[in-house]
């Protein structure tokens, strides 16, 4: 597998404005080639896919899926959080969606550091963030938790195909996590 991460970057960033221009380069290049592809925001597989921010992750390769398969919604850790649910509540009331897929995964950075965070933010700039950090160290844990905030949330219509998964930076599998 070819990563950015993988290939030289001499010359790959521009002077002017950094990895920015090298991603706005890149999508006029993507733009030349482009054509509609005739769809709307409903995705085909009504199905929303909740998972990590990580880099790591590619998903629709991981999942098989193509354009206009899934919604995607990614955050620091693949938590539940009120945002989550919001986006989770317009893809099914607005968009069709039914399923919910939740995939967090092996070395995951939010093991690695505690709610403590926010203290530190606050000393640093002098104002606490109002969120969570929703760090955690048993991932199975956090899933179950993550399933557990889908299934009772009284603003989604669609709570009984919610599942969850952990998926291995290092073989690129899937392990299903048992709700109970």
């Amino acid at each position: 597998m070819t990563t950015s991460a993988s290939v030289p970057t001499e010359g790959a960033i521009s002077r002017d404005g950094g990895v920015t221009d090298r991603l706005v380069n890149a999508n006029e290049r993507y733009a030349a080639a482009f054509s509609d592809p005739g769809m709307d925001a409903r995705p085909v597989l009504h199905v929303a896919v909740v998972a990590c921010m990580d880099a790591r992750l590619d998903l629709h390769a991981a999942l098989g899926l193509e354009l206009g398969d899934c919604h995607t919604i990614r955050n620091a850790g693949g938590v539940v959080t009120d945002d989550v649910i919001r986006s989770l509540t317009i893809s099914q009331r607005k968009l069709g969606t039914r399923s919910v897929v939740l995939i967090h995964h092996t070395g995951c950075g939010l093991e690695a550091i505690t709610e403590d965070f926010r203290t530190e933010l606050e000393m640093e700039v002098g104002q606490r963030p109002a969120w969570a950090v929703e760090a955690f160290r048993d991932v199975d844990q956090d899933v179950r938790q993550s399933m557990q905030r889908v299934r009772t949330s009284p603003f989604l219509l669609h709570t009984d195909d919610v599942r969850g998964f952990v998926f291995d930076v290092k073989t690129g599998l899937l392990r299903e996590i048992d709700p109970a």
